[in-house]
């Protein structure tokens, strides 16, 4: 298995939801991190994280999994409030605090085949972090943190100022429904990958919610469906569930087709709980079995 890197903030995060307000851990790189670790103990995985002293127990809970942590002590740590409806795919965020950036300095020595960025918020990291991760490996990203600033405690919704010049040096992209039409101008999933593709992303996935994910690799549009689960109690940290799946089985191997099911099934089975996903390998495989759903491939040429 290739070595993964992950790079992020951790959180804490309040979690409102029709079942529930509560108070945990959050943010890519912890979702991310447990994921690994619970589909493989012995997984090639390192993790890049900032927090302030207050969390740092986190920190110890991932190294108590033996993770290798590498921690850049932050004033604050990020604070999030989501607040979600009872359509899950729907939330409200506040933020009630910020971290320090990460540096171009704090990345230098970072080492690995794949590096994912989980960004939180526009300001998380500088542009000039992206060819000099992507010198180095591939160079996994999720959208949402480039197209979201903070307002007083308001999460707003933006551009991402830079995106063309920091997407060309992108192997995978996650970036879900909504934020599509803010990247590429449309709403159209396989126009705005095409669109993403052009601007030299090489694996678009595009995640729809309970409406399954969209793939694109520049000959084939992947039509992953969503897989059933026998309940819905916490969304939060799907996104990071999938991206930690899709990137786990590239890791080891797998094809698009396959990592993709992967990941959507392993998103299904963390929205029984609240937290991390903590399932296993095989867990995720019997429900890929088990559902008969296959992914549909659309090779254009």
């Amino acid at each position: 298995m290739k070595k993964i890197c992950c790079i992020g903030h951790i959180t804490k995060d309040r979690i409102v939801t029709p079942q529930q307000d509560i108070c945990l851990f959050g943010g890519t790189a912890y979702y991310f991190a447990h994921a690994i670790c619970s589909l493989n103990p012995e997984a090639a995985f390192s993790l890049v994280t900032s927090v302030a002293d207050s969390e740092m127990a986190a920190v110890g809970e991932l190294q108590d999994r033996g993770v290798e942590v590498t921690v850049l002590r932050s004033r604050r740590s990020v604070f999030f409030e989501n607040c979600y409806e009872a359509d899950q795919n729907r939330r409200t965020q506040r933020v009630l605090a910020k971290a320090d950036p990460f540096r171009l300095e704090d990345l230098r020595q970072a080492d690995a085949d794949i590096f994912h960025l989980g960004s939180l918020l526009s300001d998380d990291f500088p542009a000039e972090v992206f060819p000099l991760l992507a010198s180095k490996g591939v160079l996994s990203v999720d959208a949402q943190g480039y197209l979201r600033e903070v307002d007083g405690e308001q999460v707003r919704s933006v551009d991402w100022k830079d995106k063309r010049e920091c997407l060309q040096y992108v192997d995978v992209l996650k970036v879900n429904e909504f934020e599509i039409e803010s990247l590429t101008g449309t709403r159209e999933v396989r126009r705005a990958a095409a669109i993403l593709h052009d601007w030299g992303v090489k694996e678009v996935c595009i995640t729809l919610g309970s409406y399954g994910s969209v793939l694109f690799d520049g000959i084939c549009f992947y039509d992953v469906p969503a897989y059933p689960v026998d309940r819905i109690f916490d969304a939060t940290g799907c996104g990071d569930t999938y991206s930690a799946g899709y990137l786990y089985k590239r890791a080891c191997g797998a094809d698009i087709a396959e990592a993709g099911s992967f990941a959507a099934a392993m998103s299904s089975l963390k929205l029984r709980r609240s937290g991390p996903f903590h399932g296993t390998e095989k867990d995720v495989d019997r429900l890929v079995g088990e559902s008969g759903l296959r992914v549909e491939v659309e090779k254009l040429y």
